[in-house]
């Protein structure tokens, strides 16, 4: 004779069972998408300014560059103040020229080359130097006080220099409306986002040593931004 009693506790904790890994990895795959999504977003910013360099960041910069941040979308984060953040990436060359795995950052800061009527901005900025990417790894600096920043020179061949550009260990660009130039972000702050660096890559993820050093998993994603930089971007 069948015990229904016993039957539905049976069922009872199969079905919690079932629950509880379907949630975790729902869990884990929104974190997972997240992230995918912040990589898709940066290299589809760099992809489509790379694809007219009379208009774009010099190729020349690019080559000679020790790191990019790409960072899509910063927004507006109040009225008064006119203040934006915004969420993006970081890559710097290794010892052999290579681009490291990405990490993940946050920026914010003053106008940030705000164009009127845009509802947001993308935002790329070029390390000329391997000072300037040192700081990315103490987890945060200012531009302007940790390292001289000026807006960066548009188009195919660099031209002259200003002063500023010269001294300059970043260059820094926006974009909004379809409208790309070199934009000053002195006093805004760079932060490397360890939330995101540990649900993206586990929790090795908030050493960002360990995400530069290659060991790392590289993904699909990341396999195409690479592919990306290295087209445009070669030493």
């Amino acid at each position: 004779m069948i015990n229904f009693k016993r039957l539905f506790l049976i069922i009872t904790c199969v079905l919690a069972v079932y629950l509880e890994v379907f949630s975790f990895n729902l869990r884990n795959s929104y974190a997972m998408s997240e992230g995918t999504l912040k990589i898709q977003e940066a290299t589809e910013v760099i992809e489509e300014i790379l694809r007219i360099p009379e208009k774009g960041i010099p190729p020349a910069l690019l080559r000679n560059a020790e790191g990019i941040a790409i960072i899509p979308g910063v927004v507006k984060i109040g009225f008064v103040l006119g203040g934006r953040h915004g969420k993006g990436i970081i890559m710097i060359r290794n010892e052999n020229g290579q681009w490291t795995n990405p990490a993940f950052v946050s920026i914010t800061g003053g106008s940030l080359g705000w164009q009127i009527g845009a509802k947001s901005t993308d935002i790329i900025l070029v390390f000329k130097t391997k000072k300037s990417v040192t700081n990315i790894m103490k987890g945060k600096f200012t531009l302007g006080a940790d390292a001289a920043v000026a807006a960066g020179p548009v188009g195919r061949t660099a031209g002259a220099a200003t002063d500023a550009q010269l001294k300059a260990e970043i260059y820094s660009y926006s974009r909004s409306r379809g409208l790309f130039a070199g934009v000053s972000l002195d006093g805004s702050a760079i932060s490397i986002d360890y939330d995101s660096n540990i649900e993206y890559y586990g929790e090795r993820g908030g050493s960002v040593k360990w995400i530069f050093s290659g060991s790392s998993p590289k993904r699909p994603e990341i396999r195409k931004l690479h592919e990306l930089l290295e087209k445009h971007a070669r030493p």
